[in-house]
């Protein structure tokens, strides 16, 4: 038996989010760094990730650690997989932060649900794959998120994407898809700059409160998110027109609402304001907020990135149309001589 080898990218959120829970429309990038798992044959049941190791010899070893092996774990447990005749190991790494909004836990997911998969012999279209893995997230792993992140690792690229219709979070049968509309073709720059910074945050955390509140009916929070969602549509355009000032302000604009629901960050806040005063555009987070990354569209990108480090940012990451999910089965030979394996297109 061969190996599967799944990898994913991560994204970077330009505009529209969070509004993707609550059935509005993201502007949203990849990134060009990715999570990678890889299927192998093996005696038993075996997951690792990051040097840790563990082996699945019973159910209650399926339960979480909140370590990096819960997702692999979440995963086994989705598909009620057989653990005496799962004969395989899963290990999985990642170029992405960690806990940085840029959803790197999410593209992991997606490439170890796409490795059992295969190993299973299911053919699922992509949005089925987005949509089964944010049932994964949601329903095995109990973290709040909308779809925004599902749908990007999947499709890769940058693309403007309508969430109508999905604002229920409970993925019944009657709900749709997500539309998803490519740009990658249309746009000559993309002239972001992603800064992490350095603090490690749970986005289902950051979620939760604003979400509660938005079911609540809270007017704040609803007027904030249908303008954030109407701002995606309209920073599509700027983008495709290349009227860089009016993306830049949509983007300001969009962190202020986030700011005002107290779902931003003082670490964020003065990173945005610092890359702002330093060539930026327009800057916002790049996902959840209270720490994570911050995106921003700069032309003056070498001050802009100066300043960013100077100030403390902890890595800096240069967001790109990237291929998205890609699946394929490699033989242990290739594994084994680390050959550079291409990205191919789910």
């Amino acid at each position: 038996m061969d190996s599967i080898l799944a990898s994913a990218p991560g994204r970077a959120g330009i505009v529209g989010n969070p509004s993707d829970m609550y059935g509005g429309s993201v502007l949203s990038c990849s990134t060009y760094e990715r999570a990678y798992c890889v299927l192998s044959p093996a005696d038993r049941l075996t997951i690792e990730a990051a040097g840790e190791e563990q082996e699945i010899r019973t159910p209650e070893d399926l339960e979480p650690r909140k370590d990096r092996l819960d997702i692999s774990k979440a995963v086994i447990k989705w598909f009620n997989l057989d653990i005496e005749d799962a004969r395989f190991s899963l290990s999985t790494k990642t170029d992405i932060p960690e806990n940085a909004g840029l959803a790197g836990s999410t593209a992991l997911l997606i490439c170890v649900f796409s490795c059992v998969a295969e190993y299973l012999g299911m053919d699922m279209k992509p949005h089925e794959v987005a949509e089964n893995a944010r049932k994964v997230e949601a329903n095995v792993m109990g973290i709040t998120c909308g779809f925004q992140d599902q749908y990007m690792a999947v499709f890769g690229g940058l693309n403007y994407i309508d969430f109508h219709g999905k604002e229920s979070l409970l993925q019944l049968e009657s709900e749709p898809f997500a539309t998803l509309e490519p740009l990658s073709d249309l746009v000559d720059r993309t002239p972001f700059v992603v800064a992490h910074t350095g603090i490690k945050r749970h986005s289902g955390q950051v979620h939760r409160s604003v979400r509660e509140r938005w079911l609540e009916g809270e007017q704040k929070v609803v007027e904030g998110y249908k303008r954030a969602a109407e701002m995606a549509g309209l920073a599509k355009k700027a983008l495709i027109e290349e009227r860089w000032e009016d993306l830049g302000a949509f983007m300001n604009e969009n962190h202020a609402i986030q700011q005002k629901l107290g779902a931003s960050g003082e670490v964020n806040d003065r990173l945005i304001e610092i890359a702002r005063q330093n060539g930026a555009l327009g800057a916002k987070l790049a996902g959840a907020g209270h720490g994570g990354t911050i995106v921003a569209l700069t032309f003056d990108t070498e001050a802009t990135i100066k300043a960013l480090t100077e100030a403390g940012a902890h890595r800096i990451l240069i967001p790109r149309p990237s291929p998205g999910l890609s699946v394929q089965r490699v033989s242990q030979a290739t594994l084994a001589a680390g050959n550079n394996l291409a990205v191919v297109n789910y």
